[in-house]
């Protein structure tokens, strides 16, 4: 029998052909991104074959073969690591990862649960190039090559290599336009340029935000104190100063979207205490009002409540710039006679908590160190919302006061289990499990504010306090749109899953009886302006982009962290404008004046941000930060 001849570099091509099709597969089985013609198609099926050759390619410069092969292999497992991962994280978060996050460890550990969940047993076809690459080397016979050392071969195989990159970049122009000038959204970078090249360009993005700071001299400030003097919305006299000398209680609601408010489960209520509040008089209810977090999630919404300024793209701002000068909520009250604090019974370095606190200028950081979890008490990430607020309105009475203390809930949390003895509602029955027993955390985090309020009363805090309570980020990300669709009883659209990111935000004034439900398109950088004003503080000279929902001039927009925005009359979202009022695809023209200037608001946060540009503030040199106790 003939003995079979392969050719010399089969392994390589091997290689190169199973990672290129296992990645390609998972784009499509793994990753809900949006492709809207042939040509995308084609880009999408290309891109990650330039970024193979040339990994894969430097295997010709190495002479043995033992040494080769030890490369090859060693490539795919990283790629396949590399696009597990991204699977994984994509699940839970609609995004993909970026270099800040790959040094958040000491969130692993606490987010273990919510990884665990979004695995899934397919998830080993991650690796099936890395198996057919080892039985390859294992079944072809090899021998040593002499093509390593024709420099014609190596020429012409990096030619064909570089010719398709450039092939791939000039269809991504053509589809998007400044598509790497203008990258907030992760997902139109990964569809065009593919994965690996994506982390490529992450890491120069990274680089490029450490040498801003470095090369910072405060002059950018002047431009952009000229933007937010121009947007600077003047208080309301009627509620300037309506809660003044008053204690200041802010809830974040762990992933409580607005969706649930007023609404029912199977016949089942779903916040029952929440929905009386939006029939209080001494309660505004807004909404129609956004989250506006990034990667960031919980820690996000805390900064962006703190600082009215937008999160970091890629990360969290929490781990990337803690170091930071900030003019924050917290020593904005602190400089006005406030004792200031957070209360969160999880553990103090979750999210950089406990280095960020002191930036922002907390005087103290109530952590689980600060709360006795007792038995039954404990569940996914820590204490229990009734426990936890329990123990929290003890622990206040104890502050010094006027006080101003943030509260973050932690039941209401991906992947949402409950012990059976807090299942107040059954679970939905839809074809998510996410989404089956989220109702069931919401109700039991419902029931938690209602005893909140209760023990708030009997403490005698409660009439001297003003309380704000909102969501923090979605619960329910685009990944479970079918099981959303079957309780919404519709085809969940891209216009649709803008329109789940609101989330509800409550003011309540004890004996204020001018309370109503408020219409007004707001989002979570307009917090701490409306905070301020409401207790008689001036926010004039802050470097903020949030405006005052009260305020007459306010104006209905609001941008989110991926350069999607609302406006009054529109949607805007995968690169498509949307009519608010009928959900329907309407003439881009009419959101393009609002992208232009989403954009710009979106670079003098990240100038504000990257550049640490508060460090150059007149009164910079008189501050000193407050440590917390």
């Amino acid at each position: 029998m003939k003995k079979v001849t392969w050719p010399k570099h089969s392994v390589l091509g091997i290689a190169i052909v199973a990672t290129w099709l296992t990645t390609y597969i998972g784009y499509i089985t793994s990753f809900n991104m949006k492709i809207d013609n042939m040509v995308q198609e084609l880009i999408l099926f290309i891109n990650p074959l330039s970024f193979l050759l040339f990994l894969y390619g430097l295997a010709l410069f190495i002479k043995s073969t033992k040494r080769k092969n030890i490369y090859i292999i060693s490539i795919s497992l990283i790629t396949s690591i590399i696009m597990f991962s991204n699977a994984v994280f994509y699940r839970f978060f609609s995004d993909f990862i970026t270099l800040p996050l790959l040094f958040q460890t000491n969130n692993f550990g606490d987010l273990s649960s919510s990884a665990t969940a979004n695995m899934h047993f397919t998830d080993i076809f991650f690796f099936a190039d890395v198996i057919i690459i080892a039985l390859a080397i294992k079944f072809i016979p090899q021998r040593e090559s002499a093509l390593n050392r024709r420099n014609i071969g190596r020429k012409l195989y990096f030619v064909v290599a570089a010719t398709i990159l450039m092939v791939n970049l000039a269809l991504a122009e053509a589809q998007r336009p400044q598509l790497l000038t203008r990258s907030f959204d992760r997902e139109l970078l990964v569809k065009n340029i593919g994965t690996y090249n994506y982390h490529i360009y992450d890491l120069f993005i990274q680089s490029k935000t450490h040498a801003q700071r470095a090369l910072a001299d405060g002059s950018e400030l002047t431009e952009v104190a000229n933007y937010i003097n121009a947007n600077y919305a003047e208080p309301n006299p009627k509620m300037f100063g309506a809660a003044e000398g008053r204690n200041l209680i802010i809830v974040s609601m762990e992933s409580l979207q607005n969706f649930v408010i007023n609404n029912k489960m199977n016949e089942y209520e779903i916040t029952p205490f929440l929905n009386s509040l939006t029939k209080d008089k001494d309660t505004f209810y807004f909404n129609n009002f956004y989250h506006q977090t990034g990667l960031g999630k919980t820690s996000d919404s805390e900064f962006i409540l703190e600082n009215s300024l937008y999160g970091r793209n890629g990360g969290a701002v929490f781990f990337t710039n803690s170091g930071n000068t900030f003019n924050s909520l917290s020593e904005k009250l602190g400089h006005n006679g406030y004792f200031t604090s957070v209360m969160h019974a999880n553990n103090r370095s979750f999210w950089n908590r406990d280095i960020m606190y002191q930036a922002l200028g907390t005087e103290k950081f109530y952590d689980v160190e600060s709360y006795e979890i007792g038995e039954g008490q404990a569940v996914n990430w820590g204490m229990k919302d009734i426990p936890f607020l329990e123990q929290s309105v003890d622990l206040m009475k104890e502050m010094p006061q006027p006080f101003a203390t943030r509260l973050i809930t932690l039941t209401n949390h991906h992947p949402f289990d409950l012990d059976e003895e807090d299942m107040m509602i059954p679970q939905y029955d839809s074809n998510s499990k996410t989404v089956n027993k989220y109702f069931q955390a919401v109700r039991y985090m419902d029931e938690a504010l209602k005893i909140f309020f209760d023990d708030l009363k009997q403490s005698g805090l409660y009439d001297n306090s003003i309380i704000v309570m909102y969501g923090d980020h979605y619960g329910i990300s685009e990944n479970h749109n079918k099981a959303m669709g079957m309780y919404m009883d519709k085809e969940i659209t891209p216009f649709d899953n803008v329109e789940l990111q609101k989330v509800p935000m409550f003011i309540h004034i004890p004996g204020y009886g001018k309370g109503k439900t408020m219409d007004e398109l707001s989002g979570q950088l307009d917090l701490r302006p409306t905070i301020l004003h409401l207790l008689g503080v001036d926010t004039k000279e802050d470097m903020q982009m949030g405006a005052d929902v009260f305020s007459p001039d306010h104006e209905p927009f609001v941008i989110f962290r991926d350069g999607r925005l609302v406006t009054e009359n529109n949607i805007f979202t995968n690169e498509v404008c949307y009519d608010i009022s009928t959900g329907e695809e309407t003439d881009n023209e009419a959101c393009e004046p609002y992208v232009e200037r989403a954009t710009t608001e979106l670079d003098y946060s990240d100038l504000i941000i990257n550049g640490d540009l508060l460090r150059f503030t007149d009164d910079d040199q008189e501050k000193s930060k407050t440590k917390m106790h």
